[in-house]
């Protein structure tokens, strides 16, 4: 008689991995199927409060014929980032709006008198189907966790067209067409002056590109399977 062998917990690990892999594939078809309806989102959402972040704002192009020419970001309103840095890349500029301070704040560099209140990017071009990502790091970011941080952003296409990504996003209440893009802040890190960003662990990222490869393969063996199948019987 057979005796079923019981999985060991790296069998397990390995199933679950697998399991994920293949709900991402799953999860990225989806996504290109639903790019016409993408909103501007940033990554990663949440952060730690009281910290610097590297966020990352994602501009998906809407238009079928337009291509994006600017972006405008604005600084969450009633929020002091004391600092907050651009990077551009590509054949796109970045410029910085700043705004004087009521109150000067204390920091450790100095008093503060004035903030950025608006950063904008152009010089570059989203062709239709394509996306871009701006990264934009803050700090040190509020020290409330649980707040959410809302940036207004203003996206222009070179026909004219503006989608104003400013609509105030309710809990509980259906999402707007033109939501805000929103960042949350988690639990405060150990180290408040450590950087946070979306990029994760090399060695993660090479095991999982692995296990989605392997998932791939694994799909496209079971489709041409399906259609030598498929074949055979009209034979």
């Amino acid at each position: 008689m057979h005796t079923p062998q019981i999985p060991s917990r790296g069998g397990n690990r390995a199933l679950r991995r697998v399991a994920l892999a293949s709900g991402l594939v799953v999860a990225s078809v989806g996504a290109f199927a639903a790019t016409a309806g993408a909103h501007v989102t940033i990554n990663p959402s949440e952060v730690p409060a009281g910290g610097f972040a590297v966020v990352r704002f994602q501009v998906p192009n809407e238009s079928d014929t337009a291509s994006t020419v600017k972006v405008e970001i604005a600084m969450p309103e009633g929020v002091v980032i004391p600092f907050v840095l651009v990077k551009a890349e590509g054949d796109w500029k970045a410029t910085t709006e700043r705004t004087k301070l009521a109150t000067p704040v204390k920091t450790e560099d100095g008093e503060l008198t004035e903030v950025v209140s608006k950063v904008t990017f152009e010089g570059g071009a989203i062709a239709p189907g394509h996306f871009e990502i701006f990264d934009i790091q803050l700090g040190p970011l509020p020290d409330t966790s649980g707040e959410v941080l809302a940036f207004p952003t203003i996206q222009t296409y070179d026909n004219g067209d503006v989608s104003r990504w400013i609509d105030r996003v309710v809990e509980g209440q259906p999402r707007p067409e033109a939501p805000t893009p929103l960042l949350a802040l988690g639990e405060a890190g150990d180290d408040h002056h450590s950087s946070s960003s979306a990029s994760d662990d090399s060695h993660s990222d090479s095991h999982a590109l692995d296990i989605v490869g392997i998932v791939l393969g694994a799909l496209g063996t079971t489709a041409g399977a399906a259609a030598l199948v498929r074949t055979r019987r009209k034979a």
